[in-house]
């Protein structure tokens, strides 16, 4: 049983009261998103039909079309392909590369290295043929963060002389300890990029949805890449992932997934849409709490003597907070007690083991309806110095609330 220790319970209380002026600011940011999906909705006219699914090849599949329009509202974009049967964030990107990139075109990341699962992607596995960028004949480089941001200089040089066929953005973090990137940083990048090509920038947006007011394809953007089961999903959606942007990359993407014979209109998905209409509808909420949950985590665990990624000053441009434990034990007591603390799997007692795309063992609290849904209460983080924890999602922002409680005095 999970019981409140009062001391913990205070110092939070108080942290809170420090962060009104941040909660009003996340509130009013879910708003202006909870409009904005609202009018998607009701731009495309969405009834009780479009949640019935398909069988077999899926054509004239109505809802399948209905949730992509949705998407392509919310982002602005000429077209989306949202798709239940896209396994994760990481199939999305997979998908889209494959899709848009041919033998000899290079890949430019301007966010530094990509997170620990497209390494195999990009550079598939030594010895063996699996069919990755590499593999393939495409080439990728990329030019590292300056001090957390963009460096306009260095990318510059890079286009002018690889001229890459994409340009490529990671928003969040991955499981290194820099912020994520604002929109207003993507957008000054986008900028800068323009003035020497017109080469496809696809930004991955996983954890970065409905942070802000604005999506990268409102500031320049061809595409943005993601997973249902982060923000978009809303804990709600119980698989999935999307694409939106141009309606020409849309469709070779699509012709990835099924074949260039098919694309977009052929697949099919018998359970239905409910859940993904409904994961999308409430998402600007859930992301609002997650962000709570950031804001004072961050704060309290700085408090309490660690530095914390975002700092308090910080935009909040993802849902994770981003914990320097320094400390092989506190993370190993910190990412248990989130667990035990989740409504699902709470008596699991976590070990750091291997998992499929890192190279380190991992550990991670993952008490979740969905499993691997990071817009729900998780933690997790890879074995290796510093010994970092990333807290992340939460459902309701009091559970979240409790997991910290819990986490900190496992720790203290």
């Amino acid at each position: 049983m999970i019981t409140i220790n009062n001391e913990i319970m205070q110092f939070l209380n108080d942290c809170e009261k420090e962060l009104k002026e941040k909660f009003d600011e996340i509130d009013a940011i879910e708003f202006e998103n909870q409009l904005k999906v609202l009018n998607a909705f009701n731009e495309n006219r969405i009834q009780a039909h479009h949640f019935i699914g398909s069988s077999g090849y899926g054509h004239n599949d109505i809802g399948k079309e209905k949730i992509s329009s949705v998407f392509a509202s919310i982002y602005h974009t000429e077209d989306a392909f949202v798709s239940p049967l896209i396994s994760c964030g990481t199939e999305a990107i997979s998908q889209t590369l494959f899709g848009l990139l041919r033998p000899n075109d290079t890949m430019l990341c301007i966010s530094g290295t990509p997170y620990d699962t497209l390494m195999n992607i990009i550079y598939g596995v030594e010895g063996k043929n699996v069919g990755s960028l590499k593999d393939y004949n495409i080439n990728y480089a990329e030019v590292d963060l300056k001090d957390g941001d963009f460096d306009l200089e260095s990318i510059s040089k890079a286009i002018n002389e690889l001229n890459p066929k994409m340009i490529y953005i990671q928003r969040s973090r991955g499981y290194s300890l820099r912020n994520a990137l604002s929109i207003a940083q993507i957008e000054r990048a986008i900028k800068e990029v323009r003035k020497y090509t017109n080469a496809y920038v696809v930004v991955d947006n996983c954890y970065g949805e409905f942070t802000e007011t604005k999506e990268p394809t409102d500031v320049g953007a061809d595409l943005v890449v993601g997973s249902l089961l982060k923000n978009m999903g809303g804990g709600i959606a119980p698989t999935g992932g999307y694409m939106a942007g141009k309606s020409e990359m849309i469709e070779l993407i699509s012709y990835k997934f099924t074949s260039p014979a098919l694309g977009v209109d052929t697949g099919s998905y018998e359970p239905g849409y409910k859940s993904f209409f409904e994961g999308v509808f409430v998402s600007p909420h859930v992301v609002a709490n997650a962000k709570k949950l950031v804001a004072l985590t961050s704060l309290a665990m700085n408090k309490l003597g660690y530095e914390t990624v975002p700092s308090k000053d910080q935009t909040i441009s993802d849902i994770v907070c981003c914990i320097n434990f320094k400390d092989k034990d506190k993370l190993v007591k910190f990412t248990r007690a989130i667990q035990f603390t989740s409504a699902i799997d709470s008596d699991s007692v976590l070990e750091a083991g291997e998992m499929d795309g890192y190279a380190d063992l991992i550990i991670m609290a993952s008490g979740s309806f969905n499993q691997g849904s990071s817009i729900e209460l998780s933690c997790d983080g890879p074995m290796r110095e510093p010994y970092a924890g990333f807290l992340q999602g939460c459902l309701t922002y009091q559970h979240g609330k409790i997991g910290l409680m819990n986490a900190i005095k496992a720790i203290k």
